[in-house]
C-alpha cells in the first residue's frame, strides 16, 4: 500500500449470505472492532439486507455497498435492480463484474462496461472486478487479459470519474477455493492494472486509484499481501462473514 498517494480500502463481499436479521447481528459484531480503522471499510451485502445494513451502520465509519446493479434505469428486467434504486436508498458503493457474475450469470466485458457507466451516472462508487481463469494464467496471458478487461470496463469513463472507481484484481482460480496468489503474483497484476490506468489517464490518476486484491485474502495472509506496494486493500469474501477475521484484515490495512 501507499497511503500517501491513495486510500486503503477493505470491502466485504457477503455474496448470497445472511437474512436481514443475521445481517444486523453480523454488522453489530463488526462495528466495534473496526471503529478506529485507518482505512475505508465497506460491507457489500445482498439486496434484501441493504436497508438493515444502512440503518445499523448509520453514523459509523462503515459504508454500505450492493453486489451488482443493472445498466438501465427502469424497464422490463425482472429480478434486476437499477443504480438509481440503490442511490435512492443511500447506498454508496456497488460491485460490478465479479467473477461469479461473469461465470454463472453471463456477464461480459460489454455488459460490465454498461453497468459501470450506469453506476457512475447514478453517483455510486464502483468496485470493478477483473481477473483471469487458471488456464489463462497457465497460458501466460494474464497481463493482456486483465489490461483488456480494465480498458473495456472503463470505456467512456473520464479522468474525473475515475476517482469514483476502485479496481479489485480477482484471480478467478483463487475465489472461494482457498488458493491465494502469492504476494508477489498479486502485486505484479495490480501493477499491470495501474500501468494500464496510467496509459489511459496518466500517472497521477493511476497513482491515486485504489487497486485491491480479491482472491481469498484472509486474516492469516492479509498483512503480507497488503505490504505490497501496489496492493491497496482487499475485496474480502468468506472472511467478511467472521467479525474477528474481518477486523484482523482491517487492522492489517490500518497498520500497513
Amino acid at each position: 500500500m501507499n497511503k500517501a498517494l491513495r486510500k486503503a480500502v477493505i470491502a466485504g463481499n457477503w455474496k448470497m449470505n445472511k437474512t436481514p436479521a443475521e445481517a444486523k447481528e453480523l454488522l453489530e459484531g463488526i462495528l466495534p472492532l473496526v471503529k478506529d480503522a485507518g482505512c475505508d471499510v465497506i460491507a457489500c451485502v445482498p439486496f434484501v439486507d441493504l436497508q438493515t445494513a444502512l440503518e445499523v451502520t448509520r453514523g459509523t465509519n462503515v459504508k454500505i455497498g450492493a453486489e451488482n446493479c443493472h445498466w438501465e434505469k427502469s424497464g422490463a428486467y425482472t429480478g434486476e435492480i437499477s443504480a438509481e434504486m440503490l442511490t435512492a436508498m443511500g447506498v454508496e458503493y456497488v460491485i460490478i463484474g465479479h467473477s461469479e457474475r461473469r461465470t454463472y450469470f453471463g456477464e461480459t466485458d460489454v455488459t460490465v462496461q454498461k453497468r459501470v457507466r450506469a453506476a457512475l451516472d447514478a453517483g455510486l462508487t464502483v468496485i470493478l472486478c477483473v481477473g483471469e481463469y487458471l488456464e489463462q494464467r497457465e497460458q501466460g496471458i494474464t497481463d493482456e487479459l486483465v489490461a483488456m478487461q480494465t480498458k473495456i470496463a472503463l470505456g467512456g469513463v473520464s479522468k474525473e470519474e475515475l476517482s469514483r472507481v476502485i479496481i479489485a484484481y480477482e484471480p478467478v482460480w483463487a475465489i472461494g477455493t482457498g488458493r491465494t496468489a502469492t504476494a508477489q503474483q498479486a502485486n505484479e497484476v495490480c501493477a499491470v492494472i495501474r500501468a494500464t490506468l496510467a496509459g489511459l489517464y496518466g500517472k497521477d490518476a493511476a497513482d491515486a486509484t485504489t487497486v485491491q486484491y480479491g482472491g481469498s485474502m484472509n486474516a492469516g495472509n492479509a498483512a503480507e499481501l497488503l505490504a505490497q506496494p501496489d496492493v491497496d486493500g482487499g475485496l474480502i469474501g468468506g472472511a467478511s462473514l467472521k467479525p474477528a477475521d474481518f477486523a484482523k484484515i482491517v487492522s492489517a490495512a490500518t497498520e500497513g
